[in-house]
């Protein structure tokens, strides 16, 4: 049985943890994960929403597996876990993650991989690494970091409190919070939104924010004109700048157009 599925309805890609009520971040958690983001990844779809079934996001790592097992299999399992997350970093389209109820270190981790937040208003968000002699493994001190800033992002994980929803979006890890029934809705709503958006441009986006994670402005501004150049002959484009034209030559205003993704 999976515990990780790859579901599609239109552009739209949804990759569902469905192990509830912990999702338990086995190797087999793993090894669907990875097989979820090579059938995202072989698709057609314009976003990708990483949900999950039941109570929780994910109450992490699947520690009765891990007791008896040496150094040389745990660091082989963390690195297939990173292989997983790091794929969905590499999708060339949005990503969203929609969070209800607890998502704990591991879980945590493959959240803050996604480009948006969407959080229940029961969400919360937790580190348990210093209460048990561990740091986390997945990426979550660097990727928290970059999106919380140092401080924030090192008393959440040396004091393992964890962040309500509500705190989450005031420090701006969350993008947006919505009460629990209506969060499928809304991550929806606006997975439709991307969905119908510029692909090519999102892209490019994606991929500078990327550079500047890990070089800063600097390494960010070599990047654009290479990144943006060919956007401006797509049909996206193309098909924007006209409708300005248009709208300035009759007075009217700018609809926001449906993109084809080119």
């Amino acid at each position: 049985m999976k515990t990780v599925t790859f579901e599609q309805t239109g552009s739209i890609g949804s990759i569902v943890l469905v192990d509830p009520p912990d999702h338990a971040l086995s190797r087999t958690f793993a090894n669907d994960l990875l097989a979820a983001v090579h059938e995202a990844s072989s698709s057609d779809i314009r976003v990708l929403v990483v949900r999950a079934t039941g109570p929780n996001f994910g109450t992490g790592g699947f520690v009765p597996e891990w007791p008896g097992k040496d150094r040389n299999w745990f660091r082989t399992f963390i690195a297939e876990v990173n292989q997983a997350y790091t794929a969905i970093e590499a999708l060339r389209v949005p990503t969203i993650a929609a969070v209800r109820g607890q998502a704990v270190s591991g879980h945590y981790e493959l959240v803050l991989r996604c480009d948006l937040i969407v959080a229940a208003d029961d969400a919360t968000f937790t580190w348990v690494e210093a209460n048990t002699g561990m740091a986390p493994l997945a990426g979550g001190v660097q990727r928290l970091a970059d999106r919380v800033g140092r401080g924030r992002a090192t008393a959440q994980v040396l004091l393992s409190d964890s962040l309500t929803s509500a705190e989450a979006e005031r420090i701006g890890l969350v993008n947006h919070v919505v009460p629990g029934a209506q969060l499928d809705a809304a991550v929806d709503r606006l997975a439709e939104r991307l969905a119908t958006g510029p692909t090519r441009g999102y892209a490019a986006v994606r991929a500078l924010f990327k550079a500047w994670s890990g070089g800063g402005v600097p390494s960010a501004d070599q990047l654009t004109l290479d990144l943006t150049m060919d956007l401006f002959e797509s049909t996206d484009a193309q098909g924007a700048f006209a409708a300005v034209k248009k709208a300035a030559e009759t007075g009217g205003s700018v609809i926001r157009p449906t993109f084809a993704g080119t």
